[in-house]
């Protein structure tokens, strides 16, 4: 594990709220991770920032009267805030429309342009006679000449993860009408010259997943495209070309850019040499499936025309889409559930709980389904977890007066019991640092598991022989709980600690105390309380009803 690391994620568009699906595939595994790492004594960084450019912010903006600086500033707040509230631990949120952005952007241009990695071409680009506007890849939507999937957009087909040298059957977004073709200059960025040059990466990083890096081996193998790298909008970060003045840079040259220029910031402001640390650090990119050919692709291939002046991603988990109720979330038909209405529902910790336990490591699709949120939470959070934080501390408190008592020989279960605690962190770290954090806290709640098991079997009420020793272990149990859970449930995990009598903050743990008998002879506990409150079902039927149309 290296010492240092720069986690990111895809950035948010600053064009409406944060919902489920948002934060499922990207901001929670990278939140959890860069927990993890942290408590592991990596000097991790999470920076992440708003992706402040393109057309439809800039319709938006206009029919909201608003300036598109005033526009995303708002949005950029608000994702924040509600990242925030789900305690996502960005150490800095920023954006693309940043000055430090956007000159880093230009650099890159220049420095892509000198090494001859790019050239400028005529087009014919799509232009709508009606909204008398050139149409960007958003606001043309047709048919994907690949898989045939109909309503796709002009620069990336959501069905088959490809983007289309041109769409069928084009249609304007805006109005619904045909486009007609009209003729402009854009820059290109030569794709097709780092086919051989993506191999050797993909073929080197053994961190990418092998079914990701397979079809992007394909896709290679098929034949790369040169990219258009130019959009005929005001909104964007300027083309420092005299033959350009009227032209931006298209949104997936830039946006990515941000995750460098960002930590830059955020680096260079703490005194640490930004680059060097780049360079230096495990680099984490946190993605849904639906932009891998942009961060497998376009990404790599411009930090290699760059010389690898900032080094390539060592790892880029990919993770799949949420829907709801079985159904594609869709804001458009109120078919989604903004994070910000949820955490009015519910505590962050039975979101982040079931985001993660549901979730694999795999581009498969993942379902939020109301009653299955509601058993996880009332059979494993407060049933297994909260069951048995509950019963050791409880019984401690009422039988020993919170005083922790002296231990005795251990029999065959005891010494069991034990060994669980002495071997939890290595368990669970092998599988944190493999990404499959659904299956760590799977593992988590069997230790937890084990010990109700464990507790039941010992019947320490009965105040016979080896009660001591049950209790002792127990209670260190739930310590190992507390900073186990930590990177998953945070506010859950402090409250725990809290309740045991400890000083402190969780954080002020290694990854590695959680294997350690830390709770010895005397230690007094808190006040306890339950951790959790239960789902209720006539609460799930109504919330049930509030999707949809209304």
């Amino acid at each position: 594990m290296n010492s240092k690391a720069i986690i990111t994620s895809a950035l948010p568009y600053a064009n409406g709220e944060i919902h489920l699906g948002h934060v499922a595939s990207t901001y929670l595994p990278a939140d959890v991770t860069t927990r993890f790492l942290k408590l592991n004594g990596v000097e991790a960084y999470y920076v992440c920032a708003s992706d402040d450019f393109g057309t439809p912010i800039l319709i938006q903006s206009e029919k909201e009267n608003k300036t598109p600086s005033e526009y995303v500033a708002y949005w950029n707040k608000r994702d924040y805030d509600d990242f925030t509230a789900f305690n996502i631990g960005f150490d800095y949120f920023y954006k693309t429309s940043s000055q430090e952005n956007i000159e880093f952007v230009q650099y890159v241009f220049k420095k892509l342009n000198d090494a001859g990695h790019l050239y400028q071409k005529e087009i014919i680009q799509f232009y709508c006679n009606n909204d008398k506007k050139f149409l960007p890849d958003r606001y043309v939507k047709g048919i994907c000449p690949y898989c045939q999937a109909e309503d796709q957009y002009s620069d990336l087909c959501e069905s088959c993860g490809r983007v289309p040298e041109e769409i069928k059957d084009p249609k304007c977004s805006i109005c619904g009408q045909t486009p007609t073709k009209e003729k402009t200059i854009h820059y290109f960025f030569k794709l097709k010259n780092f086919g051989d040059s993506l191999t050797k990466w993909l073929e080197g990083n053994e961190h990418l997943q092998k079914d990701v890096k397979k079809y992007v081996q394909n896709w290679i193998k098929s034949g790369l495209i040169d990219w258009d790298i130019t959009r005929d909008i005001t909104w964007g970060v300027p083309i420092p070309a005299d033959d350009a003045q009227d032209k931006v840079f298209y949104g997936w040259f830039d946006n990515h850019l941000a995750y460098i220029s960002t930590a830059l910031k955020f680096l260079n402001d703490k005194g640490i040499d930004g680059k060097d640390f780049w360079n230096s650090a495990d680099i984490y990119h946190f993605i849904g499936k639906d932009i891998v050919y942009h961060h497998y692709l376009f990404l790599p291939a411009m930090r290699l025309g760059m010389n690898n002046e900032y080094k390539l991603p060592d790892y880029i988990p990919t993770r799949g889409h949420l829907t709801l109720q079985g159904k594609k979330i869709s804001k458009s038909r109120n078919w989604y559930i903004g994070l910000k209405q949820f955490l009015n529902y519910y505590p962050a910790d039975y979101l982040r709980y079931y985001l993660v336990v549901i979730n694999p490591y795999s581009q498969d699709d993942l379902n939020f389904d109301w009653d299955e949120f509601a058993n996880h939470i009332n059979s494993e959070l407060i049933g297994n977890l909260g069951n048995f934080v509950n019963r050791a501390l409880g019984f401690t408190k009422k039988t020993f007066d919170g005083i922790i008592p002296e231990s005795e020989k251990y029999d065959e279960k005891d010494q069991e019991a034990h060994d669980k605690i002495i071997n939890l962190s290595t368990e669970i770290g092998i599988l944190m640092k493999e990404n499959h954090l659904d299956r760590a806290l799977k593992k988590i709640m069997e230790f937890s598991s084990f010990f109700n098991q464990y507790f039941q079997h010992k019947e320490p009420w009965k105040k016979g022989p080896g009660t001591e020793n049950c209790v002792f272990l127990s209670v260190n149990a739930a310590r190992s709980l507390a900073i186990a859970m930590f990177p998953f449930i945070p506010e859950s995990s402090q409250k725990i600690w809290v309740q045991l009598g400890l000083e402190g903050k969780v954080t002020d743990n290694s990854w590695d105390d959680m294997s350690q008998l830390g709770i010895k002879l005397g230690h007094s506990l808190g006040e306890t309380s339950p951790l959790f409150a239960k789902v209720e079902q006539e609460d799930i039927e109504k919330y049930k009803k509030r999707l949809g149309p209304q």
